[in-house]
């Protein structure tokens, strides 16, 4: 359900704890009472003002920076006023309950409250007025979540881009291009004694294609747009002892992982989030793969499974050491089946061999059914092959487009480009059909508009909306 929005609302606007500012923000149809009330007297628009914060009583909560932003010209289109105090918990509070205070009093002027229902925002409940009142698109408001939210370098700057509308300008330019060659089409529809055909005079099917082919460039820095915000998940496995919490320690350059000859040190999942060229990599240590009799191991083995099956890649982990040993092959054997069993064809498995600083030799590759030609050889104790590695694990992610020139991207919005990509597949087949279904054409090419108009908000539901929004934090 949506919050009230016909109501103002107050929250403070920066993050929990202490720090050398803090911000409380007010939003609604009008504050210019709230000023009086609380700076006591009024502000120039959009200028910075030195003064002291005032309690009911008239004495001072602190003194900072008042700024008053009259509509529509602010972030939410609203009136909106910001108080810059200190960063303290206590004394952003104090002008929080301040402004709940001041709001509800009566204004001796009117007899009527200062600013009647002023009430403590939702999360991200400012980003959604800036967003119902014109000021953003939807996917600028979610890319605001997106850079406070970004994990890595690139992922930062490439919410930046979609902040500024780079990835909501090429949605548009699709969009016109949609509505355009839906327009020939309803044309066409309209007249059909017409002896000009409309379609073939305009290029309709030259305009279809590209059409799709701009689409598909737009779905591909779309992926790697969602590849930079939401990483990819990577599991390491295999038998005990082969090297996984030593690889683990290695790629995140910290002890994170115990490692002990002991197999079975690992009972439970040691995670760490690491990033190759700017996308983020979760990698996840899991226990070691074996008949066990040990009922916590056995439960760190179940656990294992349990994040292999979630994985968007494994890396499964072979000691070249023991590579000879039969009993030690036969397990491979087993896991590497199990693999096949639980695994889509769509998860990349990456065979990797380890400790290839003590091995005497190489083995065969005959036999092993482990996809040794292209497998990765490595020392995680010395570091040599993990380059190799790294290339790979991108490579498997999927990653292709430098990061300079991708734009940050959600899930649904790789989804949503999808179904545009599925309904001008069959619309390209009813126009290139003998007997041209063109009521079936109008009606891919309008539901591929209407899957673009979610990205950007112009066709959404509510409940969307709900879920978006919710995921930020208070004051934002």
């Amino acid at each position: 359900m949506l919050p009230r929005l016909d109501q103002p609302i107050v929250a403070i606007a920066t993050a929990p704890g202490r720090g050398a500012v803090g911000i409380v923000r007010v939003s609604g149809p009008s504050v210019s009472a709230l000023v009086q009330a609380v700076c006591g007297r009024p502000l120039k628009p959009r200028e910075a003002t030195y003064l002291p914060f005032l309690a009911a009583d008239g004495s001072a909560i602190d003194q900072g920076l008042a700024i008053h932003f009259p509509a529509p010209h602010s972030f939410t289109g609203e009136d909106v006023l910001e108080l810059q105090a200190h960063g303290g918990p206590v004394v952003l509070q104090l002008l929080l309950a301040r402004c709940l205070e001041a709001g509800a009093q009566h204004d001796p002027a009117t007899g009527k409250p200062r600013l009647a229902g002023l009430r403590v925002a939702e999360p991200g409940e400012f980003t959604e007025r800036a967003f119902l009142n014109d000021k953003i698109d939807l996917a600028q408001a979610e890319a605001i979540a997106d850079l406070i939210d970004a994990s890595t370098e690139a992922a930062a700057r490439s919410a930046s881009r979609s902040l500024s509308g780079e990835f909501s300008r090429e949605i548009h330019a699709l969009r016109d291009a949609l509505i355009h060659l839906r327009m020939l089409v309803e044309a066409t529809l309209d007249f059909p004694e017409e002896e000009i055909d409309f379609l073939q005079k305009a290029d309709a099917q030259g305009q279809l294609k590209r059409l799709r082919e701009t689409l598909a460039r737009v779905m591909q820095r779309a992926r790697q747009g969602a590849l930079l915000r939401e990483g990819i998940k990577v599991v390491i496995a295999g038998q005990p002892n082969a090297g996984k919490s030593s690889l683990l320690n290695a790629l995140a350059g910290a002890e994170l992982a115990i490692v002990t000859p002991i197999p079975g040190t690992t009972r439970d999942v040691v995670s760490q989030t690491i990033q190759i060229e700017g996308v983020p990599l979760h990698v996840i240590d899991t226990a070691g793969l074996r008949e066990s009799d040990d009922h916590v191991e056995k439960i760190g083995i179940a656990r294992a499974w349990g994040q292999i099956e979630n994985a968007d890649a494994v890396l499964f982990l072979h000691d070249l050491t023991r590579s000879a040993q039969a009993d030690y092959a036969a397990g491979d054997a087993v896991i590497a089946a199990m693999l096949a069993e639980k695994l889509p064809p769509s998860v990349p498995v990456i065979d990797v061999w380890n400790k290839v600083d003590l091995a005497v030799s190489t083995p065969s590759p005959s036999g092993r059914g482990l996809g040794w030609e292209h497998a990765i050889r490595l020392s995680a104790k010395t570091g040599e092959g993990l380059d190799d590695l790294r290339k790979k694990l991108l490579e498997a992610a999927g990653w292709q487009a430098a990061p300079e020139g991708v734009y940050i991207a959600r899930e649904r919005h790789v989804q949503a480009l999808r179904r545009v990509e599925e309904h001008l597949q069959q619309a390209t087949a009813h126009l290139a059909a003998e007997a041209q279904a063109l009521d079936l054409l109008a009606e891919e090419l309008r539901l591929a508009q209407n899957a673009l108009n979610e990205i950007t908000g112009e066709f959404t539901s509510d409940d969307l909306l709900g879920v978006i929004f919710s995921s930020f934090c208070i004051g934002k």
